[in-house]
């Protein structure tokens, strides 16, 4: 997992084409501190789309197994260009995972503060026995 820490600020803030050179030297782009502080504040966050099956799946995985994560749908933020700032925030954290100028992983899910994944690590993890014992660190399951 990849934890939301000051280099990715300093990246992001270099890849912001919007703010002065004297903005980017102080603060990172408000799209990334929206993330940072969900993450930080939130034991499970999954950045999603309404209509997304995968998003679907995700979500109803967590809730069946007791965690009620943190929810942000994407397509339903009150300004589209919030919702493109957070996406170029979850492909950047991805490693610009897929390439070819592919989207982000959505849905998009951190625990514990750090970045996970998409559904496909979510679903690796658990499988492979991982994803439980994650969840209880993050604190969002107590059994």
């Amino acid at each position: 997992m990849q934890a939301i820490d000051e280099q990715s600020a300093g990246e992001l803030r270099a890849m912001a084409g919007d703010y002065s050179s004297t903005a980017l030297a102080l603060t990172p782009p408000p799209a990334y501190e929206m993330v940072r502080r969900l993450a930080g504040e939130n034991a499970v966050v999954v950045f999603s789309m309404s209509g997304c099956c995968m998003c679907t799946v995700v979500k109803r995985l967590l809730f069946g197994l007791g965690v009620g994560p943190t929810i942000v749908e994407l397509d339903l933020l009150p300004s589209s260009s919030a919702a493109g700032d957070v996406l170029a925030v979850l492909f950047h954290l991805s490693g610009g995972a897929g390439g070819g100028g592919r989207l982000p992983p959505i849905p998009a899910i951190f625990v514990g503060g750090k970045f996970l994944g998409g559904v496909d690590t979510l679903m690796a993890c658990h499988i492979n026995g991982s994803l439980v014992p994650l969840l209880k660190d993050a604190g969002a399951l107590w059994l």
